[in-house]
């Protein structure tokens, strides 16, 4: 069998998207309490997560063109990996407030993020584009692409998400962007 180089780097995208979501899914969580969730997007549906972004960079105005130019780099991309986060606390109640609340109900009455959702989710994603990089796997995480995603409720109730597109190309597309 003869698997030439553009099937063989595909199938490494996809294969290490996958992985990506296993490392996001295992990334250490505040309290133990696990409220991430991941999804892969290719072809059409990568389409239209670019296609979303444009829209929302048009709407934007000017201060749209980092959205537009990042839509460039998913349309460059073999695969794009979401990582969301509900808007859940963790009960802590008035033993924390690093949200900025009195307690943890106030917090989630103001439509505020837990700051340990938000550390989750970092951790995540750091966990996520180490095994990328391990792999030699470009990638870069994009809060535009997280937008566009929230839009099209690609993630349900997971409102807070980053995007992590994936890439095998002699040179990075996610970098010395224009």
């Amino acid at each position: 069998m003869l698997i030439d180089s553009k099937k063989a780097e595909e199938q490494a995208v996809l294969d290490a998207a996958y992985e990506l979501c296993a490392a996001a899914r295992t990334a250490p969580k505040a309290c133990g309490i696990d409220h991430l969730d991941t999804l892969v997007l290719t072809g059409e549906d990568k389409t239209r997560l670019a296609d979303e972004m444009r829209r929302l960079g048009a709407a934007q105005g000017a201060s749209g063109a980092v959205t537009v130019r990042d839509a460039g780099c998913v349309d460059a991309s073999g695969a794009v990996v979401l990582v969301g986060a509900k808007y859940l606390t963790r009960g802590l109640g008035e033993r924390c407030t690093l949200c900025g609340f009195e307690n943890c109900e106030a917090c989630q009455a103001a439509g505020a993020t837990c700051i340990f959702t938000s550390m989750d989710l970092g951790i995540a994603l750091g966990s996520a584009v180490a095994l990328a990089a391990d792999k030699r796997i470009d990638s870069r995480i994009m809060f535009t692409i997280g937008k566009a995603a929230a839009s099209l409720d690609l993630l349900g109730e997971h409102k807070l998400i980053m995007g992590i597109p994936l890439s095998v190309s002699g040179k990075s597309p996610f970098f010395d962007r224009a």
